[in-house]
């Protein structure tokens, strides 16, 4: 027991147990660290994988609410027009109902004049410039040639271009000419 005693209290001895604390020290620090990582790494992800399972979750209720939304704000506007465009037709139809206002539409539609008047078109003075029509034939296209010569023959006001832009042509018509 004396050897037991004195290898007990020699330097080697104290040396190699002081080596084996700190190697376990340092083995139970390291072991608590990689503890500590792994249970917040653990938390971490677990808290990252609520998070995606929410905004996936919420993803898809949310576009349609906001859809929903837009729609909504968009039927409103066209229901706000359609009532505006009611009340112009109401008024529209009041309108024609007086019969000073339809008698002045008919005869600003219609050409039409009181028997002993005389009617006067005034001729578009923008009609003097020069148009597609007058730009030589050989500069045109040819379809373009044919289809004039189809609408200058088959146009029903010759009096009209004959008098020339900006004059006035007397108008037979009247509502007994009908």
């Amino acid at each position: 027991m004396a050897v037991k005693d004195r290898d007990r209290f020699s330097t080697t001895t104290r040396l190699r147990l002081l080596g084996e604390q700190t190697a376990a020290r340092v083995y139970r620090s390291q072991t608590k660290r990689q503890a500590r990582r792994s249970r917040l790494t653990g938390r971490a992800a677990l808290l990252a994988m609520v998070l995606c399972t929410l905004v996936v979750a919420l993803a898809y209720p949310m576009r349609q609410y906001v859809s929903q939304r837009a729609d909504i704000a968009k039927l409103q506007r066209e229901r706000e027009q359609a009532r505006e465009r009611v009340e112009q037709l109401r008024d529209l139809k009041a309108r024609w109902k007086d019969d000073a206002y339809a008698e002045q539409r008919i005869r600003e539609r219609l050409h039409y004049v009181m028997p002993g008047e005389t009617g006067f078109i005034v001729i578009d003075p923008d009609a003097a410039k020069p148009a597609h029509a007058d730009l030589r034939a050989a500069d045109r296209p040819w379809y373009a040639n044919l289809w004039d010569g189809v609408d200058k023959s088959d146009h029903p006001d010759r009096a009209a271009r004959a008098a020339g832009p900006g004059r006035a042509v007397p108008s037979d018509r009247s509502p007994s000419a009908n």
